[in-house]
């Protein structure tokens, strides 16, 4: 899900390879700001291929859209090394098409079957939940304004004197920071149910409620939770009867392990499809993303909401309901799209386009229905492709589906007069509303975007690529809104006070944002103080054997006694231990991000923990001995510069071990 760990992922892989590199290489070989990685889309993927754009608009009709398809897919999955597909186009309450690409098993030959193979939606799972949450709406259960603690068996306190409501949880509002720890698991042995699951942490506050779009898994989780306390049945019981029974989705479950009726016909995973295949993925807050389903079923749930709430002689919503989850919410970024009551508005070439996106580490999916045209388009794709190709062959499909279908001229707006004046005043480092930032995994926020003011007044954002993995350049065509023309994206930035607040492109869904780094976080000099650490670290290690051996090569005695030699050696050893934490807390993040962070890893963990206090304690013998070696007079200018730089590593050291919350007896995050 670019929703539940594709984008986490990603980081934690790009931050411990920075640490680690940082290890091997010094300080030279990494001294300038990396960019951020962006969550799920290819860094150097190669585009897919692009079919003719026809000279007049073709119907929408089987035969044109089948031979588009067929003329995009195969080679496109290809390309990108990707298994297989499974395609689903709905108009005017029908299935106009449905079509399966490759395999949904390499290792058999089994072929993908748009009516039998399942998917996973990932946390195209959560519109099912929005849905149910609507449901309640209608039976005067759930008032979307209200505080969610009415609603609630424990308490989530105000923020900043703000309680969350529904509207926030549905709009990605919460402010919560990010939520990791036992979303997903190894086996079914280690899947928390729901309810212990959403009381045994609750994520920090980092905003208050309806300010930021910061995506939230434990917000879509709590909805669910929400859902099975009102309706008096389990979640998924609930699912099954009031949303998969009258649609006639009988291939569809959010059950996990996965129902042994469905299991022959589950489609396998993979990283790429010439790798081997990845074990079915478990996801413990189960509303976030665990739906299985075929494309045929997914056909029917779209049917339904652009029919107002009616599939076939079955309602699941009331005509106004459905529209209301429609309307789009208040602007926080303008003029970009925002959400609606769930759907992301995706609003393209002058037609509404509601739509979900959803990844899990190897299933990635995308929703999209245009209510005004009655058409909707649904693609899940089984592996995450070379380069993450999954992105680019994704938003390819829909944005040449929409210029294929619906088109609309491209516009050639001038360059806006504060071109310049803007682009400076945007430079600098951002950082994801999305975000960690109390717990081990705020490292991650050492990956900034940098945001850099070309000399013609264009604006380039470091992990805003196109497909083939070169910056977009983006010109502004209006008050802090740029244009990139090639693909007709556009970023937009909020200002307040003059100040620019917050950046947001519809690249990426409205769930958000990037905001300027505070200077105490500013990878501008944490990484190049961390890189000063590490270097001086290692040295100092390296050193302490090397430097006994040469005394013993010549007979030299330790020239140090008493205090001044316990101070000394206290130091080394303090330095040991802080390197071996900073060489073992990148090596647990990339663990982290390779596998499912399900608690297995704790013991890991807690030694890190247990080394950062004790290096923590050896900064006090670091101090001591750069004191000693400075009013002894035992030590000549070189001891007392060494004692010195060594002290202040591991002042540093100290500095990083609370900044990114690694000084902590917490195994949640």
């Amino acid at each position: 899900m670019r929703d539940i760990r594709g984008g986490c992922e990603m980081r934690l892989k790009v931050i411990a390879g920075v640490l680690i590199g940082a290890l091997a290489f010094g300080a030279g070989a990494l001294g300038q700001v990396p960019a951020e990685t962006r969550p799920q889309v290819a860094a150097k993927a190669s585009p897919p291929p692009l079919p003719a754009t026809p000279s007049t608009t073709p119907p929408l009709t089987k035969q044109d859209l089948d031979g588009w398809l067929d003329g995009f897919m195969p080679y496109a999955l290809a390309s990108g090394d990707v298994a297989g597909a499974v395609v689903v186009v709905v108009k005017d309450g029908q299935i106009l098409s449905q079509k399966g690409y490759g395999y949904a098993d390499v290792k058999s030959g089994r072929k993908v079957d748009p009516a039998r193979t399942l998917f996973r939606p990932g946390s195209v799972s959560k519109l099912f939940v929005w849905t149910a949450v609507m449901q309640q709406v209608e039976q005067g259960k759930i008032d979307l304004n209200a505080d969610i603690n009415r609603y609630l068996d424990f308490k989530i306190p105000p923020y900043q004197g703000k309680p969350i409501t529904m509207r926030d949880l549905m709009t990605h509002t919460p402010g919560f920071e990010e939520w990791g720890k036992s979303l997903f698991v190894a086996s079914p042995e280690r899947l928390i149910p729901l309810e212990p699951l959403l009381k045994r942490w609750t994520p920090k506050r980092i905003f208050a409620p309806g300010t930021t779009p910061a995506y939230s898994n434990y917000g879509a989780s709590l909805a669910g939770y929400i859902v099975q306390r009102l309706s008096g049945e389990k979640f998924d019981d609930y699912m099954d009867r009031h949303i998969f029974a009258p649609l006639d989705m009988k291939t569809s479950t959010f059950r996990q392990p996965l129902p042994r009726q469905f299991e022959a016909e589950m489609s396998s995973s993979y990283q790429q499809a010439s790798m081997p295949a990845k074990p079915y993925e478990l996801v413990a807050g189960e509303p976030a993303g665990s739906v299985s389903a075929t494309g045929e079923d997914m056909a029917h749930f779209m049917i339904a909401h652009l029919q107002d709430g009616r599939y076939g002689a079955n309602r699941i919503l009331k005509p106004e309901t459905a529209r209301l989850m429609r309307v789009e919410q208040p602007k926080i970024n303008p003029p970009l799209n925002y959400m609606a009551l769930g759907f992301y508005h995706e609003d393209w070439n002058g037609h509404t386009v509601l739509g979900h996106g959803g990844d899990t580490s190897w299933f990635h999916s995308e929703l999209h229905i245009l209510p005004d045209d009655n058409v909707g388009l649904y693609v899940s794709m089984n592996s995450l492709g070379k380069n993450a190709a999954v992105a680019p062959i994704r938003q390819a499909l829909f944005r040449n589906f929409m210029d294929r279908y619906y088109p609309a001229p491209r516009q050639a707006l001038p360059t806006a007069g504060t071109a310049q004046a803007h682009a400076k005043q945007v430079e600098g480092l951002y950082w994801w509303s999305r975000r960690s930032s109390s717990n081990l995994m705020s490292a991650l926020n050492l990956m900034q975007a940098k945001v850099t003011a070309n000399p013609d007044g264009t604006i380039q954002v470091s992990m805003l690529h196109d497909a083939s993995g070169a910056a977009k350049r983006w010109r502004e065509v209006g008050p802090y809104v740029w244009k990139d023309e090639n693909d007709a994206s556009t970023l937009a930035g909020a200002v307040r006070d003059g100040r620019v607040v917050s950046l947001a492109t519809d690249d990426l869904p409205p769930v958000m944002v990037l905001q300027p780094v505070p200077g105490w976080a500013s990878a501008a000099w944490n990484l190049p103080l961390l890189y000063f650490t590490l270097g001086v670290m290692a040295l100092t290690v390296a050193l302490w054997p090397v430097q006994a051996l040469v005394r013993r090569r010549y007979g030299h005695s330790f020239a140090l006694q008493g205090r001044e030699a316990l101070a000394y050696r206290l130091t080394k050893a303090a330095v040991l231990v802080q390197l071996v934490t900073l060489i073992a807390w990148p090596m647990l993040l990339m663990r982290l991000g390779n596998e499912n962070p399900d608690g297995s890893l704790d013991w890991v963990q807690r030694v890190i923990q247990i080394l950062c206090l004790l290096g923590v304690l050896g900064t006090l013998a670091a101090a001591w001995n750069a004191v000693l070696a400075w009013t002894s007079g035992a030590r000549d200018w070189l001891a007392r510069a060494s004692a010195s730089v060594v002290a202040l590593a591991c002042v540093a050291f100290v500095w990083f071990v609370t900044a990114f919350h690694l000084l902590s007896f917490s195994l949640l995050f």
